[in-house]
């Protein structure tokens, strides 16, 4: 697999200190079990975050404190940093081990065209949703109000910037327009995060946006 598009070390930064909205969280887990790249940088910031860490001076903790962490910390959903063995299927393993299986684990809504999506559940602050778009087929252009990640986890889809293929990760901001459309001879599978409803440009995508919580 030969990932082109990384994630942005701003990113990266983030989720080494724990600040990003849960499904971006899962996003980007997701990338680091797949791009060797990316998991040396995400290392990395680990590493000073820690160093950060050592040299702060201490404070004394109110009583149940420690119970208290230890509690958040059992309610927290765990993503391997390390080297993730490759599992059979589509999925790689942090997003099997959040869907509890593979492809067949999912429960697809129809979008038209042939387009499916399955909203995840997460935390406030961001939505995820797995994506299945029928090879050669598009999806209606759009802008953004916020940030969407997509990570390509089957076939590849074009858009205005590039090609993006298994592994690749596009950051989308509130300056992007385009309208992605999936290479021919695979269906494309995407796991996708946003922060704020896309911004569709024609009326029908519009009126349907409420239902569909895109």
């Amino acid at each position: 697999m030969t990932i082109r598009h990384h994630l942005p070390d701003n990113l990266l930064m983030a989720y080494a200190a724990g600040n990003l909205p849960e499904a971006f969280h899962l996003v980007v887990a997701t990338h680091l079990s797949l791009c060797d790249t990316c998991r040396v940088q995400a290392a990395s910031f680990d590493a000073v975050g820690g160093a950060l860490v050592d040299d702060l001076a201490g404070s004394a903790m109110s009583e149940g404190s420690l119970e208290a962490c230890l509690a958040r910390l059992e309610a927290t959903p765990v993503h391997r940093r390390g080297p993730v063995a490759r599992r059979e299927g589509v999925f790689p393993a942090p997003l099997q081990d959040y869907v509890g299986g593979d492809l067949a684990a999912v429960r697809w809504k129809a979008l038209g065209m042939g387009v499916k999506q399955a909203i995840l559940p997460t935390g406030r602050g961001a939505r995820a949703r797995l994506l299945f778009i029928p090879a050669g087929a598009a999806v209606p252009d759009h802008g953004h109000r916020g940030t969407e990640l997509t990570l390509v986890l089957q076939g590849a889809f074009r858009d205005e910037t590039d090609r993006f293929g298994p592994g690749d990760v596009e950051v989308a901001d509130e300056d992007l327009n385009h309208q992605p459309v999936a290479e021919a001879g695979m269906d494309c599978i995407c796991l996708a995060a946003t922060d704020a409803p896309l911004r569709f440009n024609a009326l029908i995508p519009r009126i349907l946006q409420p239902v569909f919580r895109i």
